[in-house]
């Protein structure tokens, strides 16, 4: 399952290393993001081995489409949730979203108007 949001990035935690049961080294860098909906939710995710250099390019205050999957795991009766993202994107500076959202003004209308005043079609 393949799921995708979109939000500024509010935290990118520290850079977590280890070795794994067969010896080999992992390393591990979470963030967490901010949604702009209505009532706003912060989401932690974790990157994991070459996704690292992903979350390492990032900053606080950018905003960004993250593609991830979610997993869970049992340890000890208890069940832990991760989200990993796949596929990080910048999503721009938000300039072009929020004039799309605004309400036409009637300075918006009388220029839809004048253009079109220069057209010789009837209709």
């Amino acid at each position: 399952m393949a799921l995708e949001i979109q939000g500024r990035i509010v935290k990118i935690l520290a850079l977590e290393t280890g070795d794994g049961k067969n010896g080999t080294p992992w390393q591990k860098r979470g963030f967490v993001i901010e949604t702009e909906d209505q009532y706003p939710k912060k989401i932690c995710f974790n990157a994991w081995g070459d996704k690292v250099q992903q979350v390492n390019s990032l900053k606080d205050g950018d905003k960004v489409k993250v593609s991830f999957d979610v997993s869970s795991r049992e340890y000890n009766e208890k069940w832990f949730t991760d989200l990993r993202p796949w596929k990080i994107e910048s999503a721009g500076s938000g300039s072009s979203t929020e004039n799309y959202n605004q309400a036409p003004t009637n300075e918006d209308f009388g220029q839809i108007i004048e253009s079109d005043s220069n057209d010789d079609l009837p209709f």
